[in-house]
């Protein structure tokens, strides 16, 4: 499946070892084209990419699959049978996952379901355990993309209805930090491998000057202004993919610092007395920040406790006690506190005032933020399969609030009053779950999430030690045989070992 940069974990697409060159792609046969065409989602929930790979990692064929068996290795290779004391992992057909648990080979259940000792799954929950993904993320990136289009539907007509301004006061004060929150904590295993940045190429920086040349047509469209892609002043909702492009690019540096999620509310609150102006949206990328740090720190464990009942019975009168503070703050708090763009100086306080409630932001922020994971669904629903890929609601959808906006259809729901913003609410729920249909990504997703061209892929840097051939391909050596000598890790020879003993250290290139 293709990767999403709002909840998808960074998996490695291959087994290749460190040090190995990337197994080259081959064209999808002709009964494919369909899947290689546009992403798909199932009935189960598995969204496919535009290459028609699926999130999951291969295993090695079992019986079932109408394949032979491996051969077993020789003593003198220094390969164990699967399942030997003292087998690797990979050996195994286990490896430790982005998810944080063990995957299991495809071949380990066809040969307990041959012995009889174990029947496989079926049904839907099996079908979402092959594929890898957690409903409980893509139920919550569904909700939170939701969120974002009706609070945009909801701004236009804020100042003329106290209960829509209680209602936009309350869904900013964690909407946006969850959403970062959610994309740190996806983030953790991300290290700057060339696959991962091929992929924050494709995902998020292409898409995001795509749309800055879209929102620019329209501007020509509706304002008749010249036609003009300003890419250092992201416009409507593209400044979330340059932030999280930034956030993930750093991501391996806070690894590096003690006291993260410190210093960042540090750097945060610190933005607010410098005058950063509308320049690639620092003012944002930098006071949403914490929240994606306490993303990259937290572990799956920590997010389990939130999916009892215990946390639910407690979420529902936190935010009760929320909505009845955002009515009586409407008409008194300005949303300029919640929007992250003005400092100290725009908001009229002074030092000390402003760090204080910067801070009692970041405390009310930390509890809604987990009163609304708590009351996130775990199992599959209906629209999981929707937050599977919700990049498309979450950018398209600009679009069409900005000619809604610029016809004047939003002075429209205001005359009409309460009515008006019920029916305009429920169009923009209707407006998510369209855009995020696969006969929409099946025309559009060469511009929300292309593929990397092959013939830009860089070449695999040789190891110390390693010599490369005149085209540039790593030599694949053979193990030594009959007992006539072993590998250690820098790859020279040794004195031999008798039969049967394994070979320690590694093979280049995986040999």
């Amino acid at each position: 499946m293709a990767w999403d940069p709002f909840t998808d974990s960074f998996v490695t697409p291959s087994r290749t070892a460190p040090g190995g060159a990337e197994p080259q792609r081959t064209a999808p046969p002709d009964g494919e084209a369909a899947a290689r065409s546009a992403p798909t989602v199932s009935a189960l929930g598995s969204c496919a990419g535009p290459d028609g790979s699926s999130g999951t990692l291969p295993g090695p064929p079992g019986p079932a699959a109408g394949l032979p068996a491996p051969a077993p290795a020789p003593p003198s290779s220094g390969t164990r049978r699967p399942g030997e004391r003292g087998a690797p992992d990979e050996a195994r057909g286990a490896r430790e996952g982005d998810t944080g648990g063990p995957e299991k080979a495809a071949g380990e259940p066809h040969r307990r379901w041959a012995r009889g000792s174990h029947r496989p799954a079926r049904g839907a929950s099996a079908a979402a355990r092959q594929s890898g993904r957690d409903p409980f993320l893509d139920n919550a990136r569904f909700l939170l993309v939701l969120l974002v289009v009706l609070e945009h539907n909801w701004a236009p007509v804020a100042d003329a209805m106290r209960g829509v301004e209680a209602a936009s006061l309350l869904v900013y004060s964690f909407h946006l930090p969850a959403l970062a929150l959610l994309c740190g904590h996806l983030s953790r295993n991300f290290t700057g491998r060339p696959d991962q940045m091929r992929r924050l190429l494709t995902h998020l920086l292409v898409p995001y000057l795509v749309f800055e040349a879209a929102f620019g047509g329209m501007r020509t469209l509706f304002w008749e202004q010249p036609f003009a892609v300003t890419p250092t002043r992201p416009s409507f909702v593209c400044w979330f993919l340059l932030a999280l492009f930034v956030w993930r690019l750093t991501a391996p540096l806070w690894r590096a610092v003690r006291w993260p999620v410190a210093f960042a509310a540090l750097l945060s609150v610190a933005a607010g007395f410098t005058d950063l102006g509308d320049e690639l949206a620092l003012s944002r990328l930098l006071m949403y920040w914490p929240w994606f740090v306490l993303g990259l720190r937290l572990r799956a464990d920590r997010l389990r406790p939130l999916r009892n009942r215990a946390a639910r019975r407690w979420a529902l009168p936190v935010l009760a006690a929320a909505a009845a503070g955002a009515w009586w703050a409407a008409p008194r708090v300005s949303r300029d506190w919640l929007l992250m763009e003005a400092g100290a100086h725009e908001l009229g306080l002074r030092p000390l005032p402003y760090v204080g409630v910067r801070l009692a932001l970041f405390v009310l922020g930390g509890v809604l933020v987990a009163a609304f994971l708590a009351l996130v669904p775990a199992r599959r629903t209906g629209y999981t399969v929707l937050g599977a890929c919700a990049l498309y609601p979450f950018l398209l959808h600009g679009l069409v609030v900005e000619a809604v906006r610029q016809t004047g259809g939003y002075q429209v729901v205001v005359t009409g009053g309460l009515l008006a913003v019920v029916g305009t609410t429920v169009l923009a729920v209707g407006l998510t779950m369209l855009l995020g249909l696969p006969q929409v990504r099946q025309v559009l997703w060469p511009l929300v999430e292309p593929s990397f061209p092959g013939w830009l892929h860089g070449r695999a840097a040789p190891e110390a030690g390693d010599a490369a051939a005149p085209d540039g391909r790593l030599p694949r050596v053979r193990a030594p045989q009959g007992g006539s000598g072993r590998w250690p890790a820098d790859g020279r020879a040794v004195a031999p070992r008798s039969a049967g003993t394994p070979v320690p250290g590694r093979i280049a290139n995986g040999g």
